[in-house]
């Protein structure tokens, strides 16, 4: 028995940008044969990708409170390579092995920037080596806004919480190479967001301090 759409959570935004990342992520995974998805949300990503990404299994995983909303987009899909949603909190240690690829949409923004560096800590000790990590949402360039319509999403932002923010690319890919991530590509999409794609170097050192806040 299936969940009526009526049931699901429903983002706007991502039915906006699915396609526009899938055509992103059809070259970026074509040898990838699992992904996590960090932050899965309503459950929209999950259901798409793993609909047109048939190759590869699509794991989500969020917070406990979002987990039913992302069961019913995932019951809904019968899909053999979508896999039901489990439980990841930032806040806490990652309860899974390791993995080919990880996928994160919308989140860094939300999260303060202690997880934003406990994120990185984290993944860099769950990528395998060669292992590829792309982020979809919104950066800072040069210390700039790259738009009037990003000031004005990062006011928001900070009205829903002081700690929330659009983060600086140079200081996000700085804990990528602290964590042994090499910048692939930057690309430009729709709406004055990036998608950003990082590889796992084969013979990786991080640390697992994190470094000081912005």
């Amino acid at each position: 028995m299936t969940t009526s759409t009526a049931q699901k959570p429903f983002a706007p935004a991502c039915e906006r940008n699915q396609q526009p990342i899938l055509d992103h992520l059809q070259t970026i995974f074509a040898d990838v044969d699992e992904v996590l998805e960090v932050g899965s949300g309503t459950g929209q990503h999950a259901a798409f990708f793993a609909q047109h990404l048939p190759h590869l299994q699509w794991q989500p995983s969020d917070r406990a409170e979002n987990l039913a909303g992302i069961t019913a987009w995932c019951s809904d899909a019968q899909l053999p390579n979508l896999r039901m949603p489990v439980e990841l909190d930032i806040d806490k240690p990652w309860a899974r092995k390791t993995v080919g690829a990880i996928f994160t949409a919308n989140t860094l923004h939300i999260m303060n920037w202690r997880q934003v560096q406990i994120f990185f800590i984290e993944l860099a000790q769950h990528l395998v080596a060669s292992g590829k990590f792309v982020v979809y949402g919104p950066f800072n360039y040069n210390g700039r806004y790259t738009s009037e319509s990003n000031a004005q999403f990062d006011k928001w932002l900070k009205l829903q919480s002081p700690y929330s923010a659009i983060r600086d690319f140079d200081a996000v890919n700085a804990l990528a190479k602290a964590a042994g991530l090499t910048l692939v590509a930057d690309h430009a999409m729709p709406a004055n967001n990036r998608l950003l794609h990082w590889v796992k170097s084969a013979a990786t050192q991080h640390s697992t301090k994190a470094q000081p806040g912005l």
